[in-house]
């Protein structure tokens, strides 16, 4: 049984004439009448009662009928939801992700999507970069966004978005006024992001060594965000994000780094395979970006 038997049966039921039925369809009516007769026969009911005078349902016909337009009407749906997906407007989208990415452009992005794509299912997982890679590769995420990323043949890699970066230091600190170079933040003690985790606090570590010093590291935060607590807290100085710097703390103050061009770059890593839906909101998320920083 194809489609066609349905769609033929359905037109012939609407018509109660092989004739008409014939007609709407655009075809000759004996090939109509022999699919019907193989319909039937596969069935093995018959599903009209024919006479000389008129064409008209039988009882297993009547039940038929709807069946038939149900699974007509599903399949349309279904061809309609695979070009959907296909076209990158609808589908499941499992976004990895550190908590304190949500703070940029990616906040947005995620709003908006939402609101421009209503049929595509965005499903936010917080985890350490490690684990977005590991994720992506098994499939079992579709897009993570990622601070210094290394290179994958296996991934597609793009910038999403450049963030300058702030120094973070407690109130009242001999440094919190004027400008500062990298090299003067030599004698400091600095709370990191782990460096097991993050490919971001390995990159600052080179950028400190390549400026003359190797930074004393006292305490270590899991999430960027922490970091402005920690130096609230007295427990040293940090580096971060701009974005994340505009999450505000009354007990720190935040000085632009001079000299030293420190980029917290944004990637965007994907399968190439999901593409489509990916690619859809990867834009979104750059052009967010562009909004932001407008």
């Amino acid at each position: 049984m194809e489609l066609r038997h349905l769609r033929y049966f359905v037109a012939v039921a609407k018509h109660l004439s092989f004739t008409a039925a014939a007609e709407s369809l655009g075809v000759a009516q004996p090939p109509l009448s022999q699919q019907i007769r193989d319909l039937e026969a596969e069935i093995g009911t018959a599903l009209f009662e024919r006479t000389t005078r008129r064409v008209a349902l039988t009882r297993a016909g009547h039940d038929f009928h709807v069946q038939a337009i149900g699974l007509l009407e599903r399949a349309a749906e279904a061809v309609e939801r695979a070009r959907a997906i296909g076209g990158g407007t609808a589908g499941i989208i499992n976004v990895g992700l550190t908590g304190s990415m949500l703070a940029g452009p990616l906040g947005h992005a995620i709003r908006d999507f939402a609101q421009v794509y209503p049929a595509v299912d965005l499903r936010i997982h917080e985890m350490s970069p490690d684990r977005q890679i590991a994720m992506l590769k098994a499939g079992q995420t579709d897009v993570s966004f990622l601070r210094a990323p290394p290179q994958d043949a296996d991934l597609v890699r793009v910038r999403a978005w450049s963030e300058t970066v702030q120094v973070v230091l407690p109130r009242g600190h001999r440094l919190a006024r004027g400008s500062l170079r990298l090299a003067d933040l030599r004698d400091e003690r600095f709370v990191f992001l782990r460096m097991s985790d993050s490919l971001f606090a390995k990159y600052l570590w080179d950028c400190c060594v390549e400026s003359g010093f190797v930074p004393t590291i006292t305490h270590q935060a899991v999430e960027a965000a922490s970091l402005t607590s920690l130096v609230a807290s007295g427990l040293g100085i940090a580096i971060i994000p701009e974005y994340v710097a505009r999450l505000a703390h009354a007990d720190v103050v935040y000085r632009p780094l001079e000299g030293h061009r420190i980029r917290a770059d944004v990637f965007a890593l994907w399968s190439p395979a999901k593409a489509a839906l990916v690619c859809n909101f990867v834009d979104l998320v750059r052009d967010g970006r562009k909004t932001l920083a407008d």
